[in-house]
């Protein structure tokens, strides 16, 4: 069901060498990008007219206005399953815990006497959030997203969700029961590309936002890099991944049950498993097939991500190996279920979020450890973070010098301009010492100057 491949015995390449020889799935943002042009240029001509015209084309749905009303939004939360609602405000409790601890506060350094730069942290004035709602539902991104730029103090908050033929246009209740309970109250039914330029360019009824975030499908990924300089984005997120990192002592069930957690996601989600214990590969590789089979989405979505160029067994000769090609593979989750697991977790250095020992799943992650699930994808975790508080703002620099600090320090700025060939630079500095020096040879400025 799922391919190996054995990188024991030779030496491992290093860089793009290795990264080459892992499993990947094909996600061409750049070919989608030529598609969804049109529709956020639709979208910007348009208006709502263009969102009411494309959610029939693509949801097949023709809607009556594009912003939720609120008496939706309080349907939906009176009539969630308590069980659902219960999980929720535990999930939302425990993001809290975690995020409100990322909230920077400004610090000043004195550079000199009389010389500061002060570092000042300023939310995003508003922002579109995005929320799935293709092959599933997902009210924990809504939390994921929400959650961060209410502890930044974003103070305008909207989010979009496809609209859904079966509940009438609007996004899916559990949607916008969770908006309700996080006290979001700005909804659209807006999907896809679609939703990323309405809060690109604003319409009648949605004024654009500065940044966009959200994880979405291809479409989502490609207007984001559409529209990447226009508005701020998080990530162009791709299809999910699950990297185990495993010896001999990790329990098979565990391993095969977490990799099937994320492959139900979507056919291109990527699960890889990297050991140095054949036994437990073929172990896993037993397990996988009466998991798979008694699982729900097995034809539609497991069994194709399992099978697919993206999800593999990948043998190594050692931890130390196995380090080594997760952190070339830059894995979104990343599981560590060997022995010493902290210790080794500790050694990481790409991955979008690590999961450390037998009892902490991806699944937790996902939903209730407090983490953000929002994360890089496609190897990004090499460059790039997950979602956090930090995403919603922006560091000012607030300059203040004395007269005696710059002039301490006026030779030295002079010099730089001189050198970088901007005379006008140093120009700047030196004509606030102009009176000084004319005193100095004597010139007195005439009365009334």
């Amino acid at each position: 069901m799922i391919s190996r491949i054995d990188l024991r015995g030779d030496a491992l390449p290093e860089g793009p060498a290795l990264r080459d020889l892992l499993p990947r799935a094909d996600f061409d943002v750049a070919a989608a990008l030529e598609k969804v042009r049109p529709i956020c240029e639709a979208v910007h001509h348009r208006g709502d007219a263009a969102l009411i015209d494309f959610a029939e084309q693509f949801d097949g749905v023709r809607l009556d206005r594009v912003r939720v009303p609120a008496e939706a939004l309080e349907k939906a939360l009176a009539e969630l399953d308590p069980a659902v609602r219960a999980a929720l405000e535990e999930s939302i409790l425990r993001a809290r815990l975690v995020h409100r601890a990322q909230r920077r506060t400004s610090h000043t350094t004195q550079v000199v006497p009389g010389g500061s730069v002060t570092e000042k942290w300023v939310p995003v004035e508003r922002v579109g959030l995005y929320a799935p709602g293709g092959r599933s539902v997902y009210p924990s991104s809504v939390v994921m997203n929400v959650v961060p730029a209410q502890e930044a103090g974003v103070g305008s908050i909207a989010l979009a969700s496809p609209p859904q033929a079966a509940f009438d246009g609007l996004p899916h209740p559990t949607i916008l029961a969770a908006c309700a309970l996080l006290g979001v109250d700005e909804v659209y039914a807006a999907g896809g590309a679609t939703a990323v330029a309405m809060f690109a360019h604003g319409t009648e009824s949605c004024p654009p936002a500065a940044m966009v975030t959200g994880p979405g499908n291809i479409w989502v990924a490609a207007a984001k890099r559409y529209f990447t300089g226009k508005i701020g984005i998080d990530t162009e997120a791709g299809p999910t991944e699950i990297a185990v990192l495993a010896d001999r002592t990790a329990d098979p069930v565990h391993v095969a049950a977490d990799l099937i957690s994320q492959a139900e996601h979507d056919p291109l989600a990527a699960a890889v498993l990297v050991t140095d214990s054949e036994e437990l590969a073929d172990a896993v590789a037993r397990e996988l097939e009466p998991r798979v089979a008694a699982s729900k989405h097995v034809h539609d979505r497991i069994v194709p991500a399992l099978t697919g160029r993206q999800s593999a067994i990948v043998l190594v000769d050692g931890v130390d190996e196995g380090l080594r090609v997760v952190d070339a593979y830059g894995a979104e989750h990343l599981e560590i279920q060997t022995a010493d697991a902290a210790a080794v977790a500790d050694r990481v250095k790409n991955a979008g979020a690590v999961f450390v020992g037998p009892w902490a799943p991806v699944s937790l992650g996902d939903y209730a450890a407090g983490s953000n699930h929002v994360l890089p994808t496609g190897g990004c975790a090499c460059h790039s973070s997950g979602l956090s508080v930090q995403s919603f703002l922006r560091g000012i620099h607030i300059v203040d010098y004395t007269r005696e600090a710059l002039a301490d320090v006026a030779h030295h700025v002079v010099t730089l301009a001189e050198a970088e060939d901007l005379p006008a630079h140093g120009a700047a500095v030196k004509a606030r010492f102009e009176a000084d020096e004319q005193a100095a040879r004597g010139w007195k400025a005439p009365e009334g100057k």
